[in-house]
């Protein structure tokens, strides 16, 4: 356990004080709140319940008792904004999907976690922040800085990476040696390869394509690549530019070359279509690669190769998943840190790692990468990990869903041409941005 040594040292000094011999007794953090029992909130997926273990190994270490409200992660932002919106909540803890965390924070949900970190009594010295990957911390934790939500100045950290991600390409290594195929680097590559696996009668790539966010998300992993973006600096938005609409082509080349109903996929169709020998192809998240190796999910482990995220005009994976942090209204707040800390140090990151979760840490990656086959190329994807691979912004639920979650939508099933289906889509935006009073201060100073 994480803290053997600690103890065996508390052990002997207090030997050595039973025997007279001078010195203090090292003191416990945790004897403080010894007894207090936390409420987690966090969502019924692979990672966190493999970290159901860690916690009771906490509880062991610390006599903090917890307990998980484990719930669909579709359902978990409604619960947690009901919980934190109370005067004294039920969550001492709640772990939220990445484009969550500006409407937490813009709603004062969230205590900011730079409390805990001037509180040398609470912070570990060793907890290193600096080794938690860049775009992790940044996409999930930090709110404030640039845009509202990237680093800056003005930003301030309310939460840890925790179940965070980045998306590499997995490939079916026995169809590719059969069909004589080169493992693709670039979407030309990636599209002509595709084109083939098509032509030999071979379902080509996976991806979700179910109306609303998950077309969305299948989208958004090609447009960063292809130098896309949602809006520009002005907060126009761009989702009819041509990379957007290259992007949208390529969506439609996957559906018609993909699985049969991938209009009707989520995250949980996509990857099984993968696990389950009926795509040759899986570009998304990193997280197929422990589901591969899973009895209870795959067929095709040993079959599967892992490589970089095709570039286009620049590399550019996702950046997702979740990070987890404290409700303003918990009352527990400092044994909230202190578990928090326990599940992303170094030593919780390895423990997850045993578990069958997935490292934040870089330290974590490299020391078993001789382990896991994705681990060194996670470590390589991760400098082109994008912060900005979508806007965490409170208007994103809305503008993911029902406008480009329905666009996107109409440009897999149908055969209408795809720039006024996007151009369509810009105007919703915009006039979604112009009610939210994006360009107020734009038009203030034109009429100044």
């Amino acid at each position: 356990m994480r803290f053997l040594d600690w103890k065996n040292r508390l052990a002997a000094v207090t030997m050595g004080a039973a025997l007279a011999i001078a010195g203090p007794l090292m003191a416990n953090p945790y004897e403080k709140y010894a007894g207090t029992t936390l409420v987690i909130s966090w969502p019924a997926l692979a990672h966190f319940t493999a970290a159901e273990e860690l916690l009771e190994e906490f509880t062991e270490e610390t006599g903090i008792e917890v307990e998980v409200d484990a719930l669909q992660y579709l359902k978990l932002r409604d619960r947690q904004l009901l919980e934190m919106s109370k005067e004294e909540g039920e969550y001492d803890i709640v772990s939220w999907v990445v484009m969550w965390k500006g409407e937490y924070v813009a709603k004062g949900l969230l205590t900011p976690l730079s409390q805990f970190f001037t509180n040398g009594a609470l912070v570990d010295p060793e907890f290193d922040i600096d080794d938690i990957a860049d775009a992790y911390l940044q996409n999930g934790g930090i709110v404030g800085g640039g845009k509202g939500y990237l680093p800056g100045k003005s930003g301030a950290l309310y939460g840890l990476p925790f179940g965070a991600e980045t998306s590499i390409l997995a490939y079916r290594k026995d169809i590719f040696e059969e069909q004589g195929l080169a493992v693709p680097t670039t979407y030309d590559e990636l599209a002509g390869v595709m084109t083939q696996l098509g032509e030999a009668g071979i379902p080509a790539m996976t991806s979700r394509g179910k109306t609303g966010h998950q077309v969305t998300a299948g989208w958004l992993l090609h447009l960063a690549p292809m130098g896309g973006k949602i809006f520009d600096d002005q907060w126009n938005p761009v989702i009819n530019s041509p990379e957007a609409v290259k992007a949208a082509e390529f969506m439609r080349h996957v559906v018609q070359t993909g699985p049969t109903g991938i209009e009707t996929f989520g995250f949980g169709e996509a990857s099984a279509a993968f696990l389950q020998g009926d795509a040759a192809l899986y570009l998304d998240t990193l997280k197929i690669a422990a589901m591969s190796r899973n009895p209870n999910l795959s067929t095709v482990d040993g079959n599967v190769g892992f490589a970089l995220h095709p570039t286009d005009v620049r590399c550019g994976s996702e950046t997702g998943g979740f990070a987890i942090g404290i409700p303003a209204n918990s009352q527990n707040q400092e044994a909230a840190f202190l578990l928090i800390q326990y599940l992303t140090n170094k030593a919780g990151d390895q423990r997850m790692v045993e578990l069958g979760g997935d490292p934040i840490r870089h330290s974590t990656i490299q020391n078993n990468a001789d382990l896991f086959p994705e681990y060194p190329v996670v470590a390589e994807q991760l400098p082109c990990a994008d912060p900005d691979w979508r806007p965490l912004i409170p208007e994103w639920n809305e503008l993911n869903i029902d406008v480009l979650g329905q666009a996107l939508t109409k440009v897999i099933t149908t055969d209408d041409p795809i720039q006024p289906i996007m151009d369509e889509a810009n105007e919703k935006a915009r006039a979604i941005m112009e009610r939210e009073g994006y360009y107020k201060w734009a038009e203030y100073r034109q009429g100044s």
